[in-house]
C-alpha cells in the first residue's frame, strides 16, 4: 500500500489527517479516542492566557445549512476558545503526548497581541512536549472583538510581528493559521513568511449568519431571543479553501511555504485535492463532528487505495501536482473548443439539460426528434459551457468532448487550429501583446 506517513515541517505523523483546533480536540478524553480511531495528529483546541477562563454561552452554539436530503453542508458556530483553565489543558496535553509519542500534537494559541503575553505562554506549552504551535489568527467572532483572532489576522503587520515574537521565544515549529475573512489571502501569508513562520494553515472559519428564525426574527443559533455572527465551516466552504490554498502555493513570494489545508475535508478525495493544490497535510473538524472519529478510517483507506491505483508511492508524489495547472483567466486557451455530447443509452429523458440550457444558457439542446421526446445537442449553438453536464442527474450521461484540430466549429464557422492563444494576444484585447507560452 502507498506510504501515507507524513512529515510536515519536521512534525511526523502516521498519516496526513489531523483534527483541527475545535470542540473535538478540547480535552484528553476526546484526543485519546481520536488517536485510537487512527487520526495522525490533532491541533488542541485554542489555549488562552492564564487567568479567569473564557466564558462560553450555555445554550445553542451551532447553526446549520442542509442539502435536500438533510445532509449537513455547513456549520456556523459561535463557540469561543477553550473555557477550561490553561493549566488543566497543559497537564492533559503533556500526558497525551507521553501516551502517544508517534502522533502529532500541536497547541493552538490565542493571547493578546502583546509581546509579554506570547513570551509568557510559549515556555509553558513547550514544556508539554507538544510538537509545534499554531497561531490562531482566524477566529471571526467573540475573540476578534477583544483584539485577537481575525482582528490580528486581517492586519499583515500584526501577523509578522507576532510570528517574530514566537520564533524568538520558542524552539517549536510555528504554524500560522490564516483567516479567510480578507480580500487577498496572499498578503497575510507573505507577512507570516516574512516573520519566519514554518508553515501556514488555512482556512479558518468564514464570518457568517446562516439563517434567521422567522418566528423570533433572530439569527440562528438563537440565545435567549438574540443571535450573532459566527464562524462558517464544513463541505460548503471547501471551494473557498481550495482557492486560497492554491493562491498561496502559486504565489512567487510564498511558493514552497508549507501549507496545512483546512476547510470542508470530508472524504479522501477532498484530502487528495488539497494535497494536489499544495497542502502538505489536512485538518478536519466538521466531518468528525458529523460522523464521529471513525470517519478517518475511510479517509485513510480511500486515499491509500487511490494512490495505489494511480501508482503514487507516497504523499510527496501528489503534493503540489496541480499547482502548475492553476492559472489566471487571461492565460486560458481561447482556441480550445469543446461540445457537449449526450449518451442516448444512459439518458433517462428527464429534460433537465434542455430546461437549463433553454432558459438560462444557449438554447443548444433539442427536446424532440421525429415527433418523439429526444434530447440532443445542436453543435451550431453549443459553446461547451458545461451547464448541462452539471445539472444532469446521471453520471457520465453528458460529457464534453474537445474538437480535433482541423475540424470546423459549426457555431462560429471557424477551423479549430489547436494552437494556443490567450487573451493577452487576442485581437479584441486593446492591450494585446506577443503570445506567451502556456504554463
Amino acid at each position: 500500500m502507498a506510504d501515507l506517513r507524513n512529515n510536515f515541517v519536521g512534525i511526523k505523523s502516521p498519516n496526513p489527517f489531523w483534527l483541527a483546533s475545535a470542540p473535538p480536540t478540547d480535552k484528553a478524553y476526546n484526543v485519546e479516542r481520536a488517536f485510537k480511531a487512527g487520526w495522525g495528529g490533532v491541533v488542541w483546541k485554542t489555549l488562552g492566557e492564564e487567568g479567569p477562563p473564557v466564558v462560553n454561552v450555555n445554550g445553542p452554539r451551532y447553526g446549520a445549512i442542509y442539502g435536500a436530503d438533510r445532509r449537513l453542508l455547513g456549520l456556523n458556530n459561535i463557540e469561543l476558545i477553550t473555557d477550561r483553565s490553561l493549566q488543566i489543558n497543559l497537564r492533559e496535553m503533556k500526558q497525551v503526548k507521553m501516551n502517544w509519542p508517534d502522533r502529532a500534537l500541536i497547541a493552538s494559541i490565542m493571547v493578546p497581541c502583546e509581546e509579554e503575553a506570547w513570551k509568557a505562554i510559549l515556555p509553558l506549552v513547550e514544556e508539554t512536549g507538544a510538537d509545534g504551535i499554531e497561531l490562531n489568527f482566524g477566529c471571526p467572532h467573540g475573540m476578534s472583538e477583544r483584539g485577537m483572532g481575525a482582528a490580528v489576522g486581517q492586519v499583515p503587520e500584526y501577523i509578522e510581528m507576532v510570528v517574530r515574537w514566537c520564533k524568538q521565544y520558542t524552539r517549536m515549529p510555528v504554524i500560522t493559521k490564516l483567516t479567510p475573512n480578507i480580500t487577498d489571502v496572499r498578503k497575510p501569508a507573505r507577512a507570516a513568511k516574512a516573520g519566519g513562520t514554518d508553515a501556514v494553515s488555512l482556512i479558518n472559519t468564514i464570518n457568517s449568519i446562516v439563517s434567521v428564525d422567522l418566528d423570533l426574527f433572530a439569527p440562528n443559533p438563537t440565545v435567549a431571543g438574540k443571535g450573532t455572527h459566527g464562524g462558517y465551516c464544513g463541505p460548503a466552504v471547501k471551494p473557498i479553501a481550495l482557492n486560497m490554498v492554491a493562491e498561496i502555493a502559486r504565489d512567487p513570494q510564498t511558493h514552497g511555504l508549507p501549507i496545512s489545508g483546512i476547510g470542508g475535508v470530508t472524504t479522501w478525495r477532498d484530502a487528495a485535492e488539497f494535497l494536489a493544490l499544495g497542502a502538505g497535510n489536512v485538518q478536519v473538524c466538521t466531518a468528525a463532528m458529523t460522523y464521529g472519529f471513525k470517519i478517518v478510517e475511510e479517509m485513510i483507506s480511500g486515499l491509500g487505495n487511490w494512490m495505489d491505483d494511480k501508482g503514487h508511492a507516497n504523499l510527496e508524489a501528489i503534493t503540489g501536482r496541480a499547482v502548475r495547472n492553476v492559472t489566471d483567466w487571461q492565460y486560458l486557451d481561447l482556441n480550445y473548443v469543446a461540445k457537449a455530447r449526450i449518451n442516448q443509452d444512459l439518458c433517462i429523458s428527464c429534460g433537465r439539460c434542455h430546461i437549463a440550457c433553454e432558459d438560462t444558457s444557449h438554447q443548444a439542446i433539442m427536446k424532440e426528434k421525429d415527433g418523439k421526446r429526444h434530447f440532443e445537442v445542436m453543435d451550431d449553438e453549443c459553446v461547451g459551457c458545461n451547464l448541462c453536464v452539471n445539472v444532469c442527474p446521471v453520471d457520465d450521461c453528458i460529457t464534453l468532448e474537445a474538437m480535433a484540430p482541423g475540424t470546423v466549429d459549426e457555431r462560429t464557422g471557424r477551423i479549430v487550429t489547436g494552437e494556443y492563444a490567450n487573451w493577452t494576444t487576442h485581437p479584441n484585447n486593446p492591450a494585446a501583446k506577443a503570445a506567451e507560452p502556456a504554463e
